[in-house]
């Protein structure tokens, strides 16, 4: 299932019919050159669906049309970064 994410601030989130906050990640500025990538959450009503990669991927997009590195301290995104390293070999930083 594809997603559509909206974006406020340092953040990509969707929001259920209701307005409940059902998917969403975040990441901070270091410095110029990169950002954290500091939280994944998907609803449980959603897991196992490959939303929260969809998530990571969304920043991902960002954050190379603004030529800035990630660091993947999240849980989820670091073992993702480790698990697909080809694919983000471009991206991420330690």
């Amino acid at each position: 299932m594809r997603m559509e994410f909206e974006k406020s601030g340092n953040r990509f989130y969707k929001n259920d019919e209701k307005g409940k906050m059902i998917a969403e990640v975040t990441y901070v500025p270091a410095g110029e050159e990169k950002v954290i990538l500091d939280h994944t959450f998907v609803d449980p009503s959603l897991r196992g669906q490959g939303i929260a990669h969809q998530l990571v991927d969304r920043v991902v997009e960002e954050m190379r049309k603004e030529h800035k590195k990630i660091v993947p301290l999240c849980p989820y995104a670091k073992v993702l970064f480790e698990r697909e390293s080809e694919k983000y070999l471009d991206i991420q930083t330690k």
